[in-house]
């Protein structure tokens, strides 16, 4: 792979930033701010002056991008999505699926294998995010509701032999009848478990952490809130995420889904430590407006993109959004006034730790995966590198 030399940045790190050199050699990163390091006449010089370096943004939910969805079956989706992200500063992606037939989904975790093994030159994947079926219908968003249902035992543990460890986590409604056996099921097979479109009560959350649910799929999006029953007040998920402090939260950074007020919220209560920003993109992502199919173009379901922002064609729902990462932290470090160093923390390290990677990604650190991506102060992307390898350089 070569040697790269990343000089003259400001580097990132859990929060902090110094100004530094960083050199990667063999898909590494050996040296953070060390002068003592030999480099080749044939190293790979990249300027970085006045600009910040970080880790690879990681996205944990994301359904496509570049005009390709996960869910649609061909290698030329996944070239489409994993290029467009690299573009905008994403090192690493998990694809993520919508609510569908018991054959899509099997489909889908057959073509991740082939993508895996393809050697597509873009954003690295970590496993398959499963957004679904067992959902609730009144939360369902934009969901198609052809194909809620309730976890079906022979059904789950089917993809689940089928993936041969593809999954990295699932997000279902864990108030569904069946959804504490299935709980147990993730569980035993390392899946990370998420609580998504949900109308769960708070005693619903207590009891489906203690199952195993570590994690909100969407903050805001799609769970309950307080409601009344007999004139008794409940509170529901968004309640529970705000108290428990062993919960992380993802959120749609596009400024859109959380607006300014929320977002300042949650970062006040829950912290850049707990929050992992996310772009739940479809496949308009980097795209124009105009109309496009949300989930694959044969079983999805048509959605219109104007001013960038992704509905429904009877606009009662968002349909995830256009955004890229580049754009999410440029958006919540706006919105909110928070240092760069600390939202880059929702998009590096919290992700990293969220998905049980922490040791190898998500930090510039000597012996971290040279995932690296560079910016100015607008997060406007430079450099994207990907395990040690420059996959965009303008």
């Amino acid at each position: 792979m070569g040697v790269i030399k990343i000089i003259g940045g400001k580097v990132i790190n859990r929060g902090v930033y110094t100004c530094a050199d960083v050199i990667i050699k063999d898909g590494k990163i050996i040296s953070v701010g060390s002068q003592n390091v030999h480099i080749p006449d044939d190293a790979t010089i990249i300027d970085a002056s006045g600009k910040w370096v970080s880790a690879g943004f990681i996205d944990l939910h994301t359904h496509g991008a570049g005009g390709g969805d996960f869910m649609d079956g061909t290698l030329d989706a996944y070239e489409k999505a994993l290029t467009m992200h690299a573009k905008h500063g994403t090192t690493l992606l998990y694809p993520t699926t919508l609510s569908s037939t018991t054959e899509s989904l099997h489909q889908s975790v057959e073509q991740y294998k082939k993508a895996k093994s393809a050697n597509i030159v873009g954003a690295a994947m970590g496993g398959l995010h499963l957004e679904g079926p067992y959902f609730a219908y009144d939360y369902r968003g934009a969901q198609d509701e052809r194909y809620l249902r309730n976890p079906l035992r022979e059904e789950y543990d089917a993809i689940i032999k089928a993936s041969k460890g593809d999954i990295a986590r699932w997000s279902l409604a864990p108030e569904l009848d069946g959804a504490a056996e299935m709980a147990t099921t993730l569980r035993n097979e390392g899946i990370l478990m998420a609580m998504g479109h949900t109308g769960a009560t708070f005693e619903e959350c207590q009891r489906a952490f203690d199952a195993g649910f570590t994690h909100l799929t969407h903050f805001y999006s799609c769970m309950s809130t307080i409601t009344r029953r007999n004139a008794y007040r409940y509170a529901g998920v968004i309640e529970y995420g705000y108290f428990n402090d062993d919960v992380t939260i993802e959120i749609i950074g596009d400024g859109i889904h959380v607006p300014q007020s929320l977002l300042n919220l949650v970062y006040k209560i829950k912290g850049a430590e707990r929050i992992a920003l996310i772009t739940d993109s479809m496949r308009a992502a980097g795209m124009p407006d105009g109309n496009y199919m949300l989930g694959s173009l044969e079983q999805g379901q048509e959605v219109v993109v104007e001013d960038g922002v992704a509905k429904l064609l009877d606009r009662s729902a968002f349909a995830g959004s256009v955004a890229t990462m580049d754009r999410v932290v440029r958006t919540v470090q706006q919105l909110t006034e928070r240092p760069m160093p600390e939202i880059v923390r929702s998009a590096t390290e919290t992700p990293a730790r969220i998905m049980g990677i922490a040791d190898k990604k998500g930090a510039v650190e000597v012996g971290y995966d040279a995932d690296i991506v560079v910016f100015d102060d607008e997060v406007n992307i430079q450099s994207t590198i990907v395990n040690g390898q420059i996959v965009y350089n303008i």
